[in-house]
Parts: structure tokens; sequence; C-alpha cells
């Protein structure tokens, strides 16, 4: 649509000039000097852009291709800081970020409904998550991009209590991606969680 094609055509143009290597370095990507690609990691995939017209022969997702433009474009290198934060609490995210976050939880807790752990665990694993020990019974960590993980938490269903979940962003995220950004990506992380359940075992 015309705000999507506005918006992805200011994404390229901010890249424009700006050397792959530092893009690369910042981005905790790789650039391929012989074929001039910038390979990024991201969940059970490498995704490759052709520089410098940033185009890609993958099928990819509109938003998903705007956020990763954005995500190179911001990058600034600072390491993961390996804690997880509300959406709320990044730059600008108290009114945005809060009403996400509400949304995000009643997706989640309508999506967990009648799910086996087993299939929502194998769900996180083929979309490469890392499952981590924690309090919860389950905390999966997707690699979106290389410095930009998302942890979703869950707690199953028991005979008193449904089951409940909530996604959250690394506390570095507002060095990679805007509040803006940071809503879209999690959105997407719902759309790929219940798609990727719908392929392994059949419509919700």
């Amino acid at each position: 649509n015309r705000a999507f094609n506005e918006m992805y055509i200011a994404a390229k143009k901010r890249l424009d000039n700006k050397s792959p290597i530092d893009i690369a370095n910042k981005a905790g990507i790789v650039f391929c000097e012989e074929t001039s690609t910038l390979k990024v990691k991201s969940l059970d995939r490498t995704v490759e852009l052709i520089y410098p017209s940033y185009e890609y022969k993958q099928k990819l997702d509109d938003w998903y291709v705007l956020i990763l433009l954005h995500y190179l474009d911001m990058a600034d290198g600072t390491p993961v800081s390996n804690q997880a934060v509300n959406f709320g609490e990044l730059k600008d995210g108290l009114i945005r970020g809060v009403k996400f976050e509400k949304t995000m939880e009643l997706e989640l807790n309508r999506f967990l409904v009648n799910k086996e752990p087993e299939q929502v665990i194998n769900v996180c694993k083929s979309l490469g998550a890392e499952i981590i020990k924690s309090k919860f019974d389950l905390c999966a960590v997707f690699p979106l991009f290389p410095n930009y993980p998302i942890t979703l938490n869950v707690w199953f269903a028991d005979d008193e209590f449904e089951a409940v979940g909530k996604m959250l962003v690394d506390k570095s995220a507002d060095n990679y991606l805007t509040i803006e950004d940071a809503v879209l990506v999690g959105e997407f992380m719902l759309r790929c969680i219940s798609k990727r359940y719908n392929e392994l075992y059949g419509t919700l």
C-alpha cells in the first residue's frame, strides 16, 4: 500500500552511502564482498539482501522487510544485555508499548488455549528459539535479528489456572529499533508463532 511504499523508500534512502562493512559490524550480520550480499540470521533462516539496492530474493513479509531495514539503519553495535524488559519500558513506550502489551497478552492467551506444552515448545524450537531454564514453564528466546532477541514466557494451564503468556524485548532494544518498530516486531512474532503452529499441527 501507499503508506508502506513511502516508508520502504525512505528506509532505503537512509541506508544510502552507508558502508556495508560498518552496517554488518554494528548489526551483527555478515557482508559477503564476493556477492555484495548482506546475510542476516533471523529466526530459523538466513535472509540475504543485495547491496546497495537492498533487494531480496526470498518471499518475505513486507513489514518484516521494513523492520529489517530500520534495524540495519539504527544498529549501533550495543551488546545484548540479556535483560528482558516490557515494551512499555522502552523509549517512548509508555503509551504505545503498554497498549501493545495488553493486546499481545490477550492474543497469546487465546493462542495457548487447548495447546499441549510440547506443541508450543516445538513451535518455538522450529522458529530457532533457545529454550532457557527459568521460573516459567517455558522461556523461549527467539533470535529475530542477531542483536534483537525476543523472549516468550509462558505458564501453561493447570487444574486451577488458564495458560498465560508474555512477550518481552531486550533492554538494549532502543539501540536498534524505535518503539513503533518494536510493536511491529511483536505483531510479526505473534503471526509467526500462530502460522508455524498451523503448519505443524493444523489450523487453529
